[in-house]
C-alpha cells in the first residue's frame, strides 16, 4: 500500500508539473521547437488546417496541416476556443496531460502483466535464483515513471504537439495485446497507424504476443525441461502459438479500418476524398517534401541530393526499415514487447519527421525489461549522450537561425549524434537481452 501511495505521489507530481509549465506566466514556446513539432505532429498546422475547413476550403490546401481528418475533427474545436483570456492551445494542452496520464496506466498495467507472466516462467523452469532477483524492480512502475517524469515526454505535451495522442494508441495495442484482447488491439493499432503510419509495423510484435503470450524465456528452455507424463501439454503457453486470437486481431483490424475509411471519407465528402487525404498524409510522409530542420537524418540529406537520385534514395530508406523487420522477428520472437520496444527505436530514428515524443515512448518501454537488462553496457554513456544532445540541438539551432554565427552543419551534427545514440541504444539493449537468455540456459544446465 505504501508503495501504491508513494507511485500515486509521484504521477500526481508530474501532471501538476505540466499544468505549471503550461500556465507558465511567459510562453516557453515549446509548440515552435523543430524537436518537437514536426510537420505532421504541429498543433499549429491542426488549426490551419481547422481554420481552413471552416472557411469552406479543404483542410489540406496549402502546405499546412498533413494529419489525420479524424484528428482534426476532435482537436480543431479546441484550438479555436478561448478560455477567461487564455491561448487557446490550453484545452489542447489539458488533453494532452490527460493523454500522458492514460499512457502511462496502459504501461503500468502491461508492465506488471509482464513481469508476473515471466515469474511464472521461470518457476517453471525452476529458476528461483532469477525470480527473487527481478521482484525487487517493480517494471510497470519504473516505465510509467519513467514516461511521466522524461522531459522529452514532457516537453512534447507542454509544446502542444500531438505524440501523446499517438503514444497512447500505441500502448493501447500493446496493453490489449499482452492481455490477449484482441479487439481493443487492433483499435490501437489501427489508430496508431492511421495518425503516423509508422506503427504498422507493430503488427508482427502485436501478432507474436496474442498467439504466444507475454515475453517469456526462450521455447527451447521449455522444451529441454522434463515436466511428467503429461508431456508436451504440461507446457506453457509459450510454447505453443495460438491462432484464434490472431485470426480475431486481423478480423478486428480489418473492421476498425474500414470503420476509419468511412469516417475519413465522410468528414473529406467535399474535399477529394480518401484519395486527397492519402496524397495528403502518407505521401507526404513517405515523399518527404517539407525539408525544414528536424532531429532526424533526412531532412539535410534530401536538401543535399539531386533529384535525379532521389527517388532511388527515398525507396532505401524507406525499405531499410523494411529489411530489418524479419531478421529481428525470427530473434525475438519469444520476447514481443521488446520487439515491439526495437521495432519503435528504429522507426523512431529513421521516420521522416522524427520528434522527442517519439523517443518518450520507447524509453517507457525500455522500463519493462529494468531487470533483464541490469546488465546492458554504456548505460552511463548513452545518458549523458542523450543528455548532451537535448541541451546543444537547441543550442546549435539558434546559433544557426536566429545569431547567425553558425550553419546547418551544427544543427545537424546534433541530429547525426542523436542518430548515432539511438543505433547504440538498440544493439546494446539486444545484446544485453540475448546476454540474459543465455546466462538462463547456462544455469539450468548446470542446475
Amino acid at each position: 500500500m505504501a508503495k501504491l501511495r508513494r507511485f500515486w505521489g509521484w504521477a500526481i507530481a508530474s501532471m501538476l508539473f505540466r499544468l505549471a509549465l503550461i500556465y507558465f506566466p511567459r510562453n516557453l514556446n515549446f509548440g515552435f521547437r523543430p524537436e518537437i513539432a514536426t510537420p505532421v505532429t504541429s498543433l499549429r498546422r491542426l488549426a490551419e488546417g481547422y481554420w481552413l475547413k471552416q472557411s469552406s476550403m479543404s483542410p489540406y490546401a496549402g502546405s499546412m496541416y498533413h494529419g489525420s481528418p479524424l484528428l482534426l475533427s476532435l482537436l480543431g474545436p479546441l484550438t479555436a476556443k478561448r478560455f477567461e483570456g487564455q491561448p487557446s492551445h490550453i484545452a489542447c494542452s489539458l488533453l494532452f496531460v490527460v493523454a500522458d496520464l492514460v499512457t502511462a496506466m496502459l504501461i503500468r498495467t502491461t508492465g506488471q502483466y509482464l513481469q508476473s507472466a515471466y515469474s511464472q516462467s521461470l518457476k517453471h523452469l525452476n529458476l528461483m535464483r532469477h525470480l527473487e532477483a527481478s521482484a525487487f524492480h517493480p517494471a510497470g512502475d519504473i516505465a510509467a515513471l519513467i514516461y511521466l517524469w522524461n522531459p522529452l515526454t514532457v516537453a512534447a505535451c507542454v509544446g502542444s504537439s500531438t505524440s501523446p495522442i499517438e503514444n497512447m494508441m500505441v500502448a493501447l495495442s500493446l496493453y490489449g495485446a499482452c492481455l490477449g484482447l484482441s479487439p481493443l488491439a487492433a483499435f490501437g493499432w489501427v489508430a496508431a497507424t492511421h495518425l503516423s503510419l509508422y506503427p504498422a509495423i507493430l503488427i508482427i510484435p502485436v501478432i507474436l504476443l496474442l498467439g504466444y503470450g507475454p515475453d517469456s524465456p526462450p521455447r527451447k528452455l521449455f522444451l529441454g525441461r522434463n515436466f511428467g507424463s503429461s508431456g508436451y501439454e504440461s507446457l506453457p503457453q509459450a510454447c505453443h502459438f495460438s491462432w484464434r486470437p490472431a485470426v480475431y486481431f486481423i478480423l478486428w483490424a480489418s473492421i476498425w479500418s474500414f470503420f476509419v475509411l468511412v469516417l475519413c471519407s465522410i468528414s473529406l465528402m467535399q474535399y477529394g476524398g480518401l484519395f486527397e487525404m492519402f496524397r495528403r498524409t502518407y505521401g507526404f510522409i513517405l515523399a518527404i517534401e517539407d525539408l525544414s530542420p528536424n532531429i532526424g537524418v533526412l531532412w539535410y540529406f534530401f536538401a543535399e541530393v539531386f533529384d535525379f537520385f532521389r527517388d532511388f534514395f527515398l525507396i532505401v530508406f524507406h525499405v531499410n526499415i523494411m529489411f530489418m523487420i524479419l531478421p529481428l522477428a525470427m530473434r525475438l520472437n519469444h520476447r514481443p514487447c521488446f520487439l515491439a520496444f526495437v521495432y519503435i527505436a528504429i522507426s523512431s530514428m529513421l521516420k521522416s519527421y522524427p520528434s522527442v515524443g517519439d523517443s518518450a515512448l520507447y524509453f517507457a518501454l525500455l522500463g519493462w525489461f529494468v531487470n533483464e537488462l541490469a546488465d546492458m553496457k554504456c548505460s552511463f554513456f548513452l545518458l549523458c549522450g542523450y543528455v548532451g544532445v537535448t541541451l546543444l540541438s537547441p543550442v546549435m539551432h539558434n546559433l544557426w537561425i536566429w545569431r547567425g554565427t553558425g550553419n546547418a552543419n551544427f544543427y545537424y551534427a546534433t541530429a547525426m549524434a542523436y542518430a548515432c545514440l539511438q543505433i547504440i541504444l538498440v544493439v546494446e539493449s539486444v545484446s544485453a537481452m540475448l546476454h540474459h537468455d543465455r546466462t538462463m540456459k547456462k544455469s539450468i544446465s548446470q542446475s
